[in-house]
């Protein structure tokens, strides 16, 4: 089975915010070249989680992972996201979407948040 992963952020029209969501999609396909993966957004940006879940279809992929690019599971994961995956699975019936925790609940990387915090106090002693 085919898989992919889409790389959902909140979105913003200033187009520097996307870079590091293009970053972390380049450091998938340098670690994993065959591996599909997408942008989405909610708003202000495109592509939508629609139409990036519409290009992995396109792609024979049977099984997405949705990745939330978010600190938390505010109320844009735990409310607008589930129904976005109920459109698309209303679309895409065959198609297995599952969703991880927002990136910034990871065990790893709240470690590495915390990292960064005390080397950046570190540094302004």
């Amino acid at each position: 089975m085919k898989q992919g992963i889409v790389l959902f952020g909140h979105g913003s029209r200033n187009a520097e915010w996307a870079l590091p969501f293009e970053a972390i999609r380049q450091e998938i396909r340098r670690q994993q070249p065959d591996t599909s993966v997408e942008l989405a957004f909610l708003e202000l940006k495109q592509p939508d989680l629609p139409e990036a879940i519409n290009i992995l279809a396109d792609r024979g992929i049977a099984r997405v992972s949705v990745i939330p690019v978010f600190i938390s599971a505010g109320s844009h994961v735990r409310e607008d996201l589930p129904k976005l995956i109920a459109e698309a699975l209303a679309v895409h019936p065959g198609m297995e979407i599952e969703v991880a925790a927002p990136l910034g609940e990871a065990p790893e990387m709240l470690k590495a948040m915390a990292a960064y915090a005390l080397t950046a106090f570190s540094a302004g002693r």
